[in-house]
């Protein structure tokens, strides 16, 4: 059973940067597809980059891109977000989530279909 456990978020001034981190305990996420997704206040909850096996199977949501950089170390069980030139429309709470295992990471990271929630972090910007 898959437990994750986000951390790193906070409050930034608007071009700032910050790198958000999630851990598991129990199984690993080896090989699967992970995500981080975002919720702002009174807005749905939102995908925002996804990653499967290394760098070249990332996906990024067009308001972050360029600005955002998802990467994963599978031997340290962490998924990393690195954020900069960070904008008041980025606050929100932002989750990391293992996805469904599917014949498509993406497919399934844009259905939203998830196995696993992290509780949240908090990202502020202003």
């Amino acid at each position: 059973h898959v437990q994750l456990v986000e951390s790193g978020g906070g409050l930034v001034q608007p071009g700032g940067s910050l790198r958000l981190s999630c851990g598991t305990s129990g199984d690993t996420f080896s090989g699967r597809c992970v995500a981080w997704f975002r919720q702002a206040p009174g807005k749905e909850r939102e995908g925002v980059a996804s990653i499967y096996t290394g760098a070249g199977s990332t996906f990024y949501t067009d308001a972050v891109k360029g600005r955002f950089t998802i990467s994963r170390d599978d031997v340290k069980n962490t998924l990393y977000l690195d954020m900069k030139a960070l904008q008041v429309e980025d606050t929100a709470m932002y989750y990391c989530a293992v996805i469904r295992r599917t014949v498509d990471c993406l497919w399934s990271f844009l259905k939203g279909q998830v196995d696993v929630w992290g509780r949240g972090t908090q990202v502020t910007v202003s």
